[in-house]
């Protein structure tokens, strides 16, 4: 039994997720820790929320709350849908909690004793309108690189070039749009990243050959250009404190936001578990631990560069991550997802529409993996329709129907395997196992290409059985095919479970299991080993068709082109 630990990026407090956030790290990060819960390993899934920075602030604001009580609220709301979902977290957690702020203060006062940390008096934009320094990403300009006009001062959105607030060219206030801002004195602390640029470009090499090309080509990207010295504090109210360790003139700053929030998978766990440690530190158990993180391109930099500074600088023992699974975007019509427009369809709204199954099955087949991929709810309706109502839900639906008319509620008996069971039998075994080693690799489009196929060739097997012509001349063919029919059913639950959970429940309690044990067993096992005469229940319909007047309802409230 291996341990294995999981994260997925942080989804962070202002707003609920849209659909290209729960792709682009949550919902692959589920799939995969339900699949290696099913073959028996030791599971530890940590997700929280990220709480602190300059968006929460104004957001909490705007509709006249503390910050408190505004993350308060949010953490539930995104709580909420997480499991409405299905997304089976062993703890989420919140980077607002005594945990993180102990550990992160910890690893500064560290990487402080160490030398990698030195205070620095800089320039930093004021907003006289706003009264406030400005974090980086709320000074918008031009870009000096590209030209493009609303660059953040912390990274350009058009050609990913890292950048400081005072790099752009016609700076104005994010938060108010007034261009009356100015230079003042302000005193940061800064991670000396220049000095630990070794170290981690070491650790990127060794993991050459096990991540992804898109985790990996991101961090050379970032390595080449060279690492930079980076603040790690902000003027801001709602954070992290400093405290008095740094002196008294920073003893009213925060830690910047990303600083402290990758800290947030280690607090979480401590949050929920006295034997955390043991998941993080290799000097007290770790060292077996094999870690796995999941999330967008956009965030992979910070968790292959810029945290892993902060681990080495520490100079302690502490858990890195073995591999990164990342994905690309999942675009709106081939545009942005954007929670500030409201641009998409999120997830509280997706789930008032449909369960959540109809969503997981369709982002998980098209998961952005080797690049961005354009939902449109024309796409999913037919990928819905095509694979879970003709395809599965059918098939569940003529088994134990036929079986009811003919033979009752339960398993029948009679009849022998044939060349037709044993021609199905051999491509379950090799889907299977293909099945098994996508998951494994974290191959998700193609694991749900073999589960599709899994699917498709119980109907196929159906159609050559025959058992509803058989049954008119010889009862006991009719049976054998009816008896591995079912045999399906309760198999396509076991394999459905890691992308269709809810579905996979349903599946499997029609003969009362909720047994998920992954198949290791051939096909012939497998499909003959409900014994006659256990009783099963036919559930209701599994998967309504989606109307084309849905779509064209869906397409006017959420914007469509």
């Amino acid at each position: 039994m291996a341990r294995i630990l999981i994260t997925s990026a942080l989804p962070y407090i202002n707003g609920i997720k849209h659909l290209g956030n729960l792709v682009g790290s949550m919902l692959p990060a589920d799939v995969y820790a339900r699949f290696r819960r099913q073959t028996g390993d030791e599971v530890l899934y940590i997700c929280a929320t990220d709480e602190h920075g300059t968006p929460a602030e104004l957001a909490a604001l705007a509709i006249g709350q503390s910050v408190q009580a505004y993350c308060d609220e949010q953490h539930e709301v995104q709580k909420r849908a997480g499991d409405q979902f299905g997304l089976s977290f062993d703890h989420f957690g919140r980077t607002s909690r005594d945990e993180n702020y102990i550990l992160t203060q910890h690893f500064a006062a560290k990487l402080q004793e160490n030398g990698f940390v030195e205070k620095r008096t800089e320039k930093q934009v004021f907003s006289i309108a706003d009264d406030r320094f400005l974090p980086d990403r709320y000074v918008e300009g031009t870009c000096p690189i590209c030209a493009y006009e609303k660059a953040r001062g912390d990274q350009c959105d058009n050609c990913g070039r890292l950048l400081d607030p005072t790099d752009l060219k016609d700076p104005y206030s994010s938060v108010s749009g007034s261009k009356d801002i100015e230079l003042r004195d302000t005193t940061h602390l800064y991670l000396l990243q220049e000095k630990l640029q070794a170290p981690v470009e070491t650790w990127v090499e060794d993991h050459a050959d096990v991540w992804p090309a898109l985790t990996l080509s991101i961090a050379r990207k970032w390595l080449k250009e060279g690492l930079r010295d980076r603040a790690i504090t902000r003027d801001l109210k709602w954070g992290v404190p400093l405290g008095d360790a740094f002196g008294p003139e920073m003893a009213n700053k925060v830690f910047y936001v990303w600083f402290d929030a990758p800290i947030g998978y280690i607090a979480a766990t401590k949050e929920k578990y006295d034997e955390w440690e043991s998941w993080w530190r290799e000097d007290k158990g770790a060292e077996d631990v094999s870690y796995v993180q999941f999330m967008g391109k956009d965030n992979v930099a910070f968790h292959t560069v810029s945290f892993p500074c902060t681990i080495f600088g520490s100079e302690e023992p502490w858990k890195k991550v073995d591999t990164l699974k990342s994905l690309n975007w999942l675009t709106w019509y081939g545009g942005k997802f954007s929670t500030s427009e409201k641009r998409g369809i999120f997830m509280d709204q997706a789930l008032e529409i449909l369960p959540a199954d109809y969503w997981r099955w369709y982002l998980m087949a098209n998961a952005p993996e080797s690049d961005d991929t354009s939902f449109t709810l024309e796409g999913f309706a037919q990928t819905v329709n095509k694979d879970l109502a003709d395809v599965l839900g059918n098939f569940v639906n003529r088994v134990t129907r036929f079986c009811k008319s003919k033979f009752g509620e339960e398993v029948p008996d009679g009849g022998e395997v044939g060349p037709v069971e044993e021609k199905l039998f051999a491509e379950l075994d090799t889907r299977i196992a293909s099945y098994t080693e996508n998951l494994h690799a974290m191959e998700f489009r193609k694991a749900c290409a073999d589960l599709r196929a899994i699917w498709a060739a119980g109907n196929e097997y159906m159609q050559e059985a025959a058992p509803w012509t058989a049954f008119k001349e010889d009862p006991a063919k009719a049976a054998i095919g009816v008896r591995v029919g079912l045999n399906l059913i309760k198999l396509f639950g076991v394999l459905s479970h890691p992308i269709v959970p809810f579905t996979s429940e349903k599946l499997l309690a029609i003969f009362g299991t909720t047994d998920t044990s992954w198949p290791t067993g051939p096909a012939a096992e497998i499909l003959t080993s409900l014994p006659a005469g256990t009783s099963f229940t036919p559930p209701d319909v599994l998967f309504k068709k989606i109307e084309d007047s849905q779509v064209e309802e869906w397409k006017e409230t959420f914007g469509a082109p």
